[in-house]
């Protein structure tokens, strides 16, 4: 039997049935409010047919949020526009739809309006109107008693929709808040390694602890460059200390022993291979399912990185007389003041050894290109220095800061800690340049310009150049650094 066919009532139903489907699916995904909005509109427009279709939202202060226009002619209005209308304030008392006849929206006359608020829980959120039905198919061209019932199930499911994505949009916002929160304690935490505090303020040296933080907790091995006395074993234990790794950190300098002690110390040895030798874990043991520490790694002797490139690409040791393999699981750490791509070259270091461990790179700057450190590192180590000695801190004059700032400190960190407690040792309560100078060494007495160039004057205005520049040229700025009055810098000169 033939179905009756149908008639063009009957498809228009089928129609708003199939969109309110189609529209349930579309509107509730992941979508930002504006995207939810040109959706709403351009199936509502399919299937009712206005002549002109704005939606606006409203943030939570009142003001626009987002605004969806078809078929708007001329300049188009803004939310604030839309949401400042006699409309909106109607729709609000109403609480429901309204029917507005031979009248303007934002300054646009039409014969007939339809507008239903966007709302959920009692929660208005914004407005969907429809202005002058087209006359098409037949249809008459005024909206008719199912087209408002259509639009009212649109806004229930629109309104749904809006408070969803509202609320998925302050998850996401309270997930990046607490993301950063979250590091900013890492960091803070990370601050302070095995009762060391890590000074960073220098961008070069924020780069390294954010790389740092960044690769720690994966099983890359990390290879640490940088001069003497740059903190390379002290990012080696930040890495281990965020690596979330449970076992230990372990550490061993491989320049500080012979050849035969240092197998066995990394790779420990069975108990009888000499008289008297019992048997003993290497590094590698002690390490496992933690972090093993290869310090100035570049002047490991070539017989021992042969055994250690095994150790790292099998992952199992064999100690010193022993037979059996010991499998670890180590993450290394490894770290050189040598240039290794010249020892490769010359063949004093393997180059497969080289790539092993050389992972993910980390360059530590040398103190001197991170002089903005300089006054923190000082405060740092007086406070750590007099608290351990139980003594009360000395005050650094200007001219003993503008000392420290200006020396290249060929020994880096360590030797400004070192200078820094050897001058509150020997201070009468406070410490100025007189006392700081003889300090420093013949390295600042050979510098280039020779001890002329220590003079108050020279290192004052050497000073208060490098203060000018990291305050980008601000004189202004500069002065409030310097504790001095702008116009002293202009009768200095600058």
């Amino acid at each position: 039997m033939t179905p009756a066919p149908q008639s063009l009532a009957d498809r228009r139903r089928l129609l708003q049935l199939e969109t309110l489907h189609d529209l349930a699916l579309a509107l509730y995904g992941e979508r930002a409010e504006q995207d939810l909005l040109e959706e709403l509109l351009g199936r509502v427009c399919l299937v009712l047919d206005p002549a002109v279709a704005v939606a606006v939202t409203r943030d939570a202060a009142g003001g626009g949020r987002a605004v969806a226009l078809v078929g708007w002619p001329g300049a188009e209005p803004t939310g604030a526009d839309l949401l400042a209308e006699p409309l909106w304030r109607d729709l609000l008392a109403h609480g429901g739809p309204v029917t507005r006849r031979d009248a303007t929206l934002a300054g646009l006359r039409y014969r007939e309006l339809v507008a239903v608020p966007l709302a959920y829980r009692g929660v208005f959120l914004g407005f969907l109107a429809l202005l002058d039905k087209e006359a098409r198919g037949g249809a008459g061209s005024e909206f008719s008693v199912e087209d408002r019932r259509f639009l009212e199930s649109v806004a229930a499911l629109a309104g749904v929709a809006l408070d969803g994505a509202r609320q998925f949009e302050r998850l996401e916002t309270q997930r990046e808040r607490l993301a950063e929160e979250n590091k900013v304690l890492r960091g803070q935490l990370a601050a302070e390694v095995g009762g060391r505090r890590i000074v960073a303020h220098a961008p070069e040296m924020r780069r390294v602890l954010d790389l740092a933080e960044r690769v720690a907790p994966r099983g890359v091995s990390v290879l640490l460059r940088g001069e003497s006395g740059t903190g390379k074993e002290l990012i080696a234990k930040l890495l281990h200390h965020l690596s979330g790794r449970g076992g230990a950190l372990v550490a061993i300098n491989c320049a500080a022993l012979p050849e035969s002690l240092l197998e066995s110390e990394l790779f420990g040895i069975e108990g009888g291979v000499a008289t008297g030798v019992s048997a003993r874990r290497g590094k590698f043991e002690l390490a496992d399912g933690g972090t093993l520490f290869l310090d100035e790694i570049g002047d490991m002797p070539p017989v021992l990185q042969a055994k250690l490139l095994r150790a790292l690409q099998e992952r199992e040791v064999v100690r010193v007389g022993g037979e059996e393999a010991i499998r670890v699981d180590v993450r290394v750490i490894a770290a050189t003041h040598h240039d290794l791509e010249r020892r490769v070259a010359d063949g004093s270091f393997r180059e497969d050894l080289y790539y092993r461990v050389r992972g993910v790179e980390v360059e530590l700057p040398p103190l001197r290109e991170r002089r903005e450190d300089i006054p923190h590192l000082v405060r740092h180590f007086v406070e750590e220095f007099c608290r351990r000695e139980g003594i009360a801190p000395p005050q650094f004059a200007k001219d003993a800061l503008a000392l420290l700032l200006d020396y290249d400190y060929p020994g880096n960190v360590r030797e400004l800690q070192n200078l820094v407690e050897g001058a509150v040792s020997l201070a009468d309560g406070a410490i100025d340049a007189a006392l700081l100078r003889p300090l420093l060494g013949p390295a600042a007495l050979s510098a280039p310009g020779g001890p002329e160039a220590l003079d108050l004057e020279s290192v004052e205005r050497r000073h208060i150049q490098r203060v000018l520049h990291l305050a980008g040229g601000n004189k202004s700025e500069a002065a409030r650094l310097l504790g001095l009055d702008r116009r002293t810098l202009l009768r200095k000169g600058f």
